[in-house]
């Protein structure tokens, strides 16, 4: 292992509307341990000066879809604590099915596109990289809601994540409705690319449109979108591929996927290594660079024989980079609450471990980050100890 410095870090003063922060992009590593956690990575036209990655989290604090100058500074916070990568919360692409919030941003409209453009600008300002999220919620949408009440529920099949029928003949999107999905997905990373933002993240995870299309229990289809697993995936390596084609080739696509769904933890896209590998290949075939495979808990096994979690998996697989989530720094009492553990003052030990040995390549960390923007600084410069622990009180604010 390389000699790590031990100087402490030079601090550089930046203002925003929020007040004035330390921008900590200039850190040294002063704890080796957690020096694998802080390596470069690039991919594509992207360099991170580190490999963490904020992960998508929905805040609900954009009235109207329009994320505002404390969305900016929500966002600015973590780039200036030291954080590689941000990805977005969920934003809704341009179909009228996509989302069921009217405090949800959205990816579309001359005033959501502007408010994403004061964003990046000024999380590149701290010296951050941004990509954001792009949704459709589907089936998991409520109808009546907001921002298009009139609009129906839609999935690949017309059912609720249950597998029960959703009672509206609108409700089994058409090939036309495909096609309109897929170029609002295509839309939308054009005008993250044209807005100055760092790549994009596809929504494919957790029971939302994507992965409906993906997941056996709500995609009953007869025609070339449904039946066995491989077919499953054609509606995502579709919009994987227009979106490959809307955007220049340096410009990262970045794909998220879980096996789990809400109310359904123990679902599985794939049951073995050999059934993944056949659904990950028209996925790489259309162009994605990276996945971010979801698990609730980073540290467990996806399948019996090894113990490569899902992001293990998927890059032994496919030899794409990938990015690992799932209760990545949260204090002991929080995790044990799920059956998890923490291992150490920072609660990453096994985690670097895993990281050091190549088998995965960035950590999105979540709420551990809503409970501290510095987290990553605090890491880095061996202040662990005095990490602001993640609290749900902090679930009804923006800081």
């Amino acid at each position: 292992m390389p000699e790590i410095p031990t100087a402490l870090p030079t601090e550089t003063r930046v203002g925003t509307s929020a007040g004035t922060r330390v921008d900590t992009r200039a850190d040294t590593v002063t704890d080796p341990r957690v020096a694998p956690l802080f390596r470069p990575f690039t991919v594509g036209g992207l360099s991170l000066p580190n490999r963490v990655v904020m992960a998508p989290m929905t805040r609900q604090f954009s009235p109207g879809g329009v994320p505002g100058q404390d969305v900016a500074d929500y966002y600015t916070r973590r780039a200036a604590g030291g954080v590689g990568l941000i990805v977005t919360e969920g934003t809704y692409v341009d179909h009228p099915s996509a989302g069921t919030s009217d405090r949800i941003p959205r990816f579309h409209g001359d005033d959501a596109l502007a408010g994403w453009t004061r964003v990046a600008a000024a999380v590149h300002a701290a010296g951050g990289r941004i990509v954001p999220q792009l949704w459709h919620v589907g089936a998991a949408r409520e109808a009546g809601t907001p921002p298009e009440p009139d609009a129906p529920v839609v999935g690949p099949s017309g059912l609720s994540l249950t597998g029960e029928p959703l009672g509206d003949p609108r409700s089994t999107l058409t090939r036309t409705d495909l096609d309109d999905v897929i170029a609002a997905f295509a839309s939308a990373a054009a005008s993250a690319h044209r807005i100055g933002f760092d790549g994009v993240e596809l929504h494919g995870a957790h029971g939302y449109l994507i992965d409906q299309f993906l997941w056996s229990v709500t995609n009953r289809r007869t025609d070339a979108y449904g039946g066995d697993p491989v077919a499953r995936t054609r509606f995502a390596a579709e919009i994987v591929a227009a979106v490959r084609a809307a955007v220049p080739a340096t410009f990262p696509v970045v794909l998220r996927m879980s096996q789990w769904k809400p109310g359904a933890y123990d679902a599985k896209l794939a049951g073995s290594p050999q059934e993944l590998e056949r659904l990950l290949a028209p996925l790489v075939a259309a162009g994605v660079d990276v996945i971010h495979a979801s698990t609730r808990r980073y540290w467990q096994p996806e399948f019996d024989d090894g113990d490569l979690n899902l992001a293990g998996w998927v890059k032994k697989l496919t030899g794409l980079p990938v990015i690992t989530v799932g209760s990545v720094g949260l204090d002991n009492p929080f995790t044990s609450s799920f059956g998890g553990h923490a291992s150490s003052a920072t609660g990453i030990d096994a985690l670097l471990e895993r990281l050091e040995r190549d088998e995965f390549d960035l950590v999105a960390v979540g709420r551990a980050l809503i409970g501290d923007p510095q987290w990553a600084h605090k890491v880095r410069t061996g202040h662990a100890e005095d990490i602001t622990l993640f609290n749900p009180a902090a679930l009804s604010t923006l800081v």
